[in-house]
């Protein structure tokens, strides 16, 4: 359970620490392959998120800005939910990673038509 909340952790916060944590004592992470491969995945992903991110660059508009950066960020927490699902067993995690996969993907397409067509019109 604590190594299962540490993941978690990880997932959410992107955070390098965390993966270091989540070995647990000594460095080990247990069921060695699948969990070195499984560690491997998410630190890739939480590169390319980061890359993302700081490629935006800035427009002197917070909305696009905002959008610009948000949407590597969230395609970091769709690759994250998916190594998720190919690695992970429990229940509630896995519904947990396909809702974030589905609420994330509508996210993106909103903030991508912010950025090409511009904000909605005011009524």
């Amino acid at each position: 359970m604590r190594r299962t909340l540490t993941l978690l952790v990880l997932m959410l916060s992107g955070s390098v620490v965390g993966l270091a944590l989540a070995q647990g004592p000594h460095g080990r992470t247990g069921s060695g392959l699948a969990e070195s491969e499984f560690a491997a995945q998410m630190m890739r992903a939480m590169e390319r998120m980061d890359a993302g991110m700081m490629a935006a660059k800035p427009t002197g508009s917070p909305d696009r800005d905002f959008a610009a950066m948000m949407i590597p960020h969230h395609q970091g927490a769709i690759d994250m939910a998916k190594i998720e699902l190919t690695y992970g067993r429990d229940p509630v995690l896995r519904r947990l990673a396909q809702g974030i996969i589905v609420g994330q993907q509508q996210e993106i397409g909103l903030m991508q038509r912010y950025l090409h067509e511009g904000p909605a019109a005011q009524q």
